[in-house]
This record gives C-alpha cells, sequence and structure tokens, in this order.
C-alpha cells in the first residue's frame, strides 16, 4: 500500500440534543477527518475525534490540526507499507498527540482492508455479526428530563445499556430516580470524568451507588489518580472503569498492579488509533478484565470504525456505537443504524460506510493537502 495523497478536512456538525458532562456542555461538535489515497485511487477516512476544548485530555480541534498538518501527513505521504500498522513507522519521533495518530492509524487501516478486499471487523480481528450497543446520556436541567431521555432511548430504541454522566450534586438521587423508575432490567453505570476526588463527602456520594446495582463507575477519579482509585476500588462491590486514566498499555498494566480499577473502556482516539486499541483489547483479555468500546460522539467514519474494533471477542459489555441518529440529524457518511440496540457488523471491504462528499463539503471549516494540488 502506497500513499500518494493525504488530506484532513474540519468538519462541524449540530447534535440533535445538547450534552453535558462534568466539566461542559456541548450543542455541535468539530472533528477532523483524515481522507488517505493510494496509487490506485482508493481512498481511506479516519476520525480524529478531539474535543474542542481541553477538558477530557489535553488534546483539542487545535492541538490536532496543528499536529496532523505540520508532522503526521506530510510523513506518511509516499510511505509504502505491506500492512497498517506500520504507517505509524513514518511519524513515531511524534510523542503524545494520540488523538491526532488515531485519525491516521485508522485511514490507513480503512485504506488497506479496501486494497486487500477484506473487512475491517475481519482484519482487525473481530468474530462477531453483531455487536450490542449503549447509549450514553449527559447531565440534565431536572431528574424528569433525565427520565425522560432514559424512557426515549431504553424503552423506545431498546437500548440495553444507558451511562449516565455524574459530578458532585447530581449523583445519587438522579442515580436512584432512574433505577426506581426502570428497575434492575435496565443495564445501568456512570460516568464522572474524574470529577472526584478523596474528599470525605465525595468519596461518600460514590460509595452510596453502590446500592443501586450498577455495572460499573466510570473514571471517578482524575487520569493519574490510581492510588486514589485502588483505596475506592476496595471499598465497594462496583467495579470500576477507567478511561482518562489508560492512555498507554504501560497505564493499564500498571492499574491492574494497583488494582485501581477491574474494567477496561477502550477508546481509539484516546490510544491512539485501531492499532494500539486492538493492543489495549489483547492486554485487557490477558489481564482478566472485561472490556468495551467507548466512544467521543463520532460521526459516521469513526462510529463505523468503532463498530468493527467492538466485534472483537473481548469486548464482552455493551459498547458506545448507537446509531447516528441518536447524535446527529443528517451524518457524514451514510448512517450507522441500530436495531433494538443492536448493530451490524458490515461485511463490505473497508469501513463499509460511505462517506457524502457533498454534504462534508458542505459543513467544512477548512481543508488541507498534502502534497499540496
Amino acid at each position: 500500500m502506497k500513499i500518494v495523497r493525504a488530506d484532513l478536512h474540519q468538519v462541524r456538525l449540530p447534535l440533535v440534543h445538547e450534552f453535558q458532562t462534568s466539566s461542559h456542555r456541548k450543542g455541535f461538535l468539530e472533528h477532523l477527518l483524515v481522507e488517505l489515497t493510494d496509487a490506485e485511487g482508493r481512498t481511506g477516512w479516519g476520525e480524529v475525534a478531539c474535543p474542542s476544548d481541553p477538558f477530557y485530555a489535553p488534546d483539542t480541534v487545535a492541538t490536532s490540526w496543528h499536529v496532523a498538518t505540520t508532522y503526521l501527513l506530510p510523513a506518511v505521504v509516499g510511505v509504502d507499507v505491506e500492512r497498517p500498522e506500520q504507517v505509524a513507522g513514518a511519524y513515531r519521533r511524534v510523542r503524545g498527540h494520540r488523538f491526532a495518530a488515531a485519525g491516521v492509524d485508522a485511514a490507513a487501516w480503512a485504506l488497506w482492508t479496501q486494497g486487500a478486499q477484506v473487512p475491517l471487523a475481519r482484519a482487525l480481528g473481530g468474530t462477531r455479526a453483531e455487536v450490542v450497543a449503549g447509549v450514553s446520556l449527559g447531565i440534565e436541567a431536572t431528574i424528569d428530563d433525565l427520565l425522560e431521555q432514559v424512557r426515549h432511548h431504553h424503552l423506545e430504541a431498546g437500548y440495553p445499556r444507558v451511562k449516565l454522566k455524574v459530578q458532585p450534586g447530581w449523583d445519587v438521587e438522579p442515580v436512584r430516580a432512574v433505577r426506581e423508575a426502570f428497575g434492575d432490567g435496565l443495564l445501568l453505570h456512570v460516568d464522572a470524568n474524574g470529577a472526584y476526588t478523596d474528599d470525605p463527602g465525595h468519596l461518600a456520594a460514590l460509595r452510596a451507588l453502590d446500592a443501586f446495582g450498577l455495572t460499573m463507575v466510570e473514571q471517578p477519579f482524575a487520569p493519574r489518580a490510581f492510588t486514589t482509585s485502588a483505596a475506592f476500588q476496595r471499598s465497594v462491590s462496583t467495579p470500576v472503569c477507567l478511561d482518562e486514566s489508560i492512555d498507554t498499555l504501560d497505564d493499564l498494566r500498571t492499574a491492574h498492579a494497583l488494582g485501581a480499577g477491574r474494567v477496561l473502556n477502550v477508546k481509539v482516539s484516546r490510544m491512539g488509533g485501531l492499532s494500539a486499541a486492538v493492543a489495549a483489547h489483547d492486554l485487557a483479555r490477558e489481564l482478566g478484565w472485561p472490556a468495551w468500546v467507548g466512544g467521543m460522539h463520532e460521526f459516521g467514519v469513526g462510529r463505523a470504525a468503532n463498530v468493527a474494533l467492538s466485534s472483537l471477542p473481548g469486548f464482552t459489555l455493551p459498547s458506545d456505537v448507537s446509531a447516528s441518529e441518536k447524535y446527529y440529524a443528517r451524518d457524514v457518511t451514510t448512517p450507522v443504524v441500530a436495531h433494538a440496540g443492536v448493530v451490524t457488523v458490515a461485511t463490505a471491504p473497508g469501513l463499509g460506510v460511505e462517506v457524502d462528499r457533498e454534504f462534508l463539503v458542505r459543513n467544512r471549516v477548512r481543508t488541507a493537502g498534502f502534497p499540496a494540488a
């Protein structure tokens, strides 16, 4: 596979429903789409699903644009490799900036699988024809508003797992209300995005969640607070799931050694691409940690890659691969569709979705190409 051109597109799409976490509220997403072209004229797409602000991670749209256009994309043009994992060798000197690298890596996989005429899921090691999807719900103005969102996505759309964003002061009561309204049949977990500390009041609220039969408490503490997370995990029966804490395989080994959690959220963007995500999946299986594929409100490009990744055998929990329509009235690709919370894994070569280039261009903020036209 020889890459002869690389393009980057910054695209902005409105969300169908504003989404609030413990750090910020958003009504639209701006992501970067990587387009790689090979010598035969085939194109492969990847998504840099970075936030606009440095609240989830240090990476932002602005920093990822800079790194991708200055270092990553110029480096991959002219690269000729046998396997997609080898593309990263062109920019191995770049440290961090995993969101930007993830888009390039995923585009390389999408391009290579087209040439090899194999579905992305199979190329990654996937074994499932369908994957179970979960839905993530933000912090709402009132508990009644939250219950309405759960009702729509769980009872009406059929998603079996609901994740609730929580923060200090919005935790025990909303969780209690959802559990009482929808019963024990709902797979329910919470995600704090690191909003809690070892303050006694914070710890008391988190421990109180142990009474509600949650599948997990995701990222209760700051990313590097491994010892705090370990102490909390020892005090509760609910598994702690780590997200922001795990950027590398060494992070996962450290967390396992300390007992800082029991479940892993694998995000393609956070870990630096599909290649790294598969390696994390393999290590989690070796360590005995259940895992699932998390999301960053990806457009159809990144969402399709997440579906393919979710088909790997070690992803035993519902993943954040809900339908495109949950987030976007119209997507930049043919939409990812869920039926009763289940998504079919694509069997066509590549991503299995088609990019709507005309719609992309209409919603594009800026673009850059290498080599320059």
